[in-house]
């Protein structure tokens, strides 16, 4: 079969390109910049220029900005190539102010130098981004697919390349041996023909890509149409059926030379553990501090309207399934943490005379930003379920235990989407949980950022919050 370790991850094939014309921007911006002022370039300043590379490739590196954005949205490359660039500054400036030498270089040039080579950097993306998609929206640039398989997996492979006109790909319809009678066309595909009149279509230069969407049990059949296509010029992707399944966030790893695929996995792994740890401590650390002294308000008002602790601290599930404290302001009469723990509903008895509105506007949930900064919790993430519930629905909705993988969170995508309050159906803890999985495997700072925003719009109150 040949060597071992021999699939790749996908990367852009001119990715070496984009990274020396990004490093070219960020030195001629330099130099306009100085230009501009009438400041001599010193030692200092190429010092500087010099960091300011290093930095960036790095930054860039962590965020994948150079990774295939075949399928990747506008904003999302606009936001990767933005954070790679706030974190370049952030490395000038900390060196500037570890090395005390800022005293030595003009504020304007330096500001203008930032600003300027972000401009540009986004604007060549865009551009680029533009002329790619106007050239495969006319007919170039593209490439024509043929499927090998009428199943469940053609199906979502053709629904997701039509949901990304920018990757250029044209699915002319799928191969299958099968007996007709046998063969369930999935929609939007067309039948065109068996397996061996493929071979010709792809000799004749009408097929440029091919995808095997056959079964993992029918690995025979796989290798001898391997073995075929192995003698064409097409280029050929395995797309294995076990991935309609749930699968989280996954990707391929190396076991010695031996090669396998994460099944569930978890996308804090590295740098973007490193990255999501830093935005939370900034994001609590803002937050604390503008809202410490209602908080102090609203400490009082529970301590005078009610008897028992100010702070409900309750056991819950982190990451990895392991038992955190759960900070809240004390909403309710009870402070239930055992074996059977009952979920507030409407006009609940047990509300404390400020109860209820605390649990309806989210204020009784302020103190986890604590937990944040302990490390326990994120701003961003599945939101924790008390223990009791947790052991019930986790043998109830399939799935339930990966949402685990990651942190829980304050505020989460499930919430701003309005799953948020009583899950008083399993319906509704069975929705909850597929926007909690569907947070984890698309998770990217992006995705932090829009969940934030829409918090501060939609993510507070609820209908069936109480």
């Amino acid at each position: 079969m040949g060597k071992k370790g021999f699939v790749r991850n996908n990367v852009n094939q001119f990715a070496v390109l984009y990274r020396f014309l990004d490093l070219l921007i960020i030195q001629v911006c330099l130099l306009l910049a100085a230009q501009l002022y009438g400041i001599p370039l010193t030692m200092h300043y190429y010092l500087i220029g010099l960091i300011a590379c290093v930095a960036f490739l790095f930054s860039a590196e962590m965020l994948w900005l150079y990774r295939s954005w075949r399928a990747g949205s506008m904003k999302e490359i606009l936001f990767v190539a933005s954070m790679s660039h706030l974190l370049m500054i952030s490395v000038v400036v900390g060196w500037m102010f570890i090395s005390k030498t800022s005293d030595d270089f003009s504020r304007f040039v330096i500001s203008f130098w930032f600003s300027m080579s972000w401009v540009i950097s986004c604007t060549w993306r865009a551009a680029f981004r533009y002329f790619l998609f106007r050239i495969r929206k006319n007919g170039f640039n593209t490439r024509s697919v043929a499927i090998i398989g009428a199943n469940e997996t053609a199906g979502e492979l053709n629904k997701e390349i039509l949901n990304t006109p920018e990757t250029g790909y044209n699915v002319l319809g799928v191969y299958d041996d099968r007996a007709p009678e046998r063969i369930v066309v999935p929609k939007g595909l067309e039948l065109q023909g068996r397996i061996n009149e493929l071979y010709d279509d792809v000799n004749s230069g009408k097929v440029d890509m091919v995808f095997i969407s056959l079964p993992m049990t029918a690995n025979r059949r796989i290798e001898q149409i391997l073995r075929v296509l192995g003698d064409t010029p097409a280029q050929v992707h395995l797309v294995p059926n076990f991935f309609v399944y749930n699968l989280l966030h996954s990707r391929i790893c190396n076991v010695g030379e031996l090669q396998t695929v994460s099944v569930f996995d978890s996308p804090m792994k590295g740098a973007m553990n490193f990255l999501k740890r830093v935005e939370d401590i900034i994001l609590a650390s803002a937050i604390l501090s503008v809202i410490a002294i209602p908080m102090l308000f609203i400490a009082a008002a529970i301590k005078l309207t009610s008897r028992g602790p100010v702070i409900f601290k309750q056991n819950r599930y982190g990451m990895d399934g392991k038992k955190i404290k759960v900070w809240k302001f004390r909403s309710m009469t009870v402070t239930e943490d055992g074996d059977t723990v009952t979920q507030a509903t409407k006009n609940d008895s047990r509300l404390t005379p400020i109860g209820g509105f605390l649990r309806r506007t989210s204020l009784d949930e302020l103190p986890q930003f604590i937990n944040v900064l302990q490390g326990t919790m994120s701003v961003v993430g599945p939101r924790p379920h008390a223990v009791a519930h947790n052991e019930m629905y986790r043998k109830k909705v399939e799935y339930y235990m990966l949402r685990h993988r990651i942190k829980p969170g304050i505020t989460g995508w499930a919430q701003v989407n309005g799953w948020r309050g009583e899950t008083d159906t399993l319906d509704k803890m069975q929705m909850r949980i597929n926007y909690d999985l569907e947070y984890i495997k698309n998770w990217s700072l992006w995705l932090d950022f829009k969940i934030v925003v829409f918090t501060f719009f939609k993510g507070f109150v609820g209908n069936n919050v109480y």
